[in-house]
């Protein structure tokens, strides 16, 4: 099980960086020939190796950063149309699957706590 929290957290980190870099580059950017909202996806950069190292404390911290697109994806599908509202949709899924699959890596490599004295 862990190791199917480590895989879907890596493969919803990468196609979330390549969608965020498509959807402000070319495939509905706010503005034409692309938006400097297309930095957006540089925090996604920073978990990235300790994700693919699957590092624990990286899957920690990861999962509060991903709040933010979740938050921007759930705010950009109601209040855009056509293509940006259905990769605003992409986005809420993608950071859902993430942040759901680092909280249950996060839960299965604590180490186990002993009584409390």
């Amino acid at each position: 099980m862990r190791r199917c929290f480590h895989l879907t957290a890596c493969v919803s980190l990468i196609a979330l960086i390549f969608l965020c870099l498509a959807w402000e580059l070319r495939l509905a950017p706010l503005r034409p020939g692309g938006s400097w909202l297309v930095l957006k996806c540089l925090p996604l950069l920073l978990p990235l190796r300790g994700i693919l190292h699957g590092r624990r404390y990286t899957f920690q911290w990861a999962s509060m950063l991903i709040l933010a697109y979740l938050a921007e994806g759930i705010v950009r599908t109601m209040t855009e149309s056509g293509a940006g509202q259905w990769l605003a949709g992409l986005e809420t899924a993608l950071a859902l699957t993430f942040f759901v699959a680092t909280v249950g890596y996060a839960r299965l490599t604590r180490a186990a706590s002993g009584p409390v004295n």
